[in-house]
């Protein structure tokens, strides 16, 4: 009779009613926290609001670019689908312009993110940057390889420059709350740069 060994392919096993709790409490927690006070947040205090120790958060997230993809991993599904949809569009810059208005939007809702983001865009090993930052850049490249093969976008232009550029119009638009039309004004000439001769 052969033994059953766990292998690369086994599922991990489910979490426990508690310990599932917990991860929620601490997800729940944590986006608060970093709504309210950024990405830079006291993880013990996420901890606290969340009735855990500080071993119970790392054990779940063991480090704070863990609990930041985990906490985003909703907004990066819905920036995912959506650039599935404008995939299909009739006009591809235009698709294009919209979808990076919407990455601008998501990352000014978590003060910090586009500055994480910024960060781990040369890691390709950091867990934001694989949960987040490369499926982003996956989904542009599709966007942007239509926008150019429509003859709109140049064809130099590529999708981690672009992606660059658009956590930094993110960060600016974070640090100017004053300002709602800050976002279209700055894609607006970033696009003028871009476009074909």
């Amino acid at each position: 009779m052969a033994i059953e060994t766990a292998t690369a392919q086994t599922p991990p096993r489910p979490m426990r009613a508690d310990a599932r709790r917990n991860y929620e409490r601490l997800l729940a927690e944590a986006r608060t926290a970093f709504t309210q006070h950024g990405t830079d947040a006291s993880l013990e205090d996420i901890a606290r609001r969340a009735g855990v120790g500080i071993g119970t958060l790392y054990r779940h997230f063991p480090n704070r670019t863990a609990l930041m993809g985990a906490v985003f991993q909703g907004e990066i599904c819905a920036l995912l689908e959506r650039s599935r949809e404008l995939a299909k569009a009739p006009r591809p810059c235009q698709a294009l312009i919209d979808w990076l208005r919407a990455i601008v939007d998501h990352a000014s809702t978590y003060r910090g993110l586009s500055q994480a983001l910024m960060a781990c865009s040369g890691d390709e090993t950091s867990e934001l940057s694989r949960g987040c930052g490369l499926p982003l850049r996956e989904a542009g490249s599709e966007l942007l390889a239509r926008a150019q093969q429509s003859g709109a976008v140049r064809s130099d232009v590529v999708i981690a420059d672009l992606m660059q550029l658009t956590n930094a119009i993110a960060l600016a638009v974070e640090q100017s709350p004053e300002d709602p039309e800050l976002a279209n004004r700055l894609l607006a000439l970033a696009f003028t740069g871009l476009k074909a001769r």
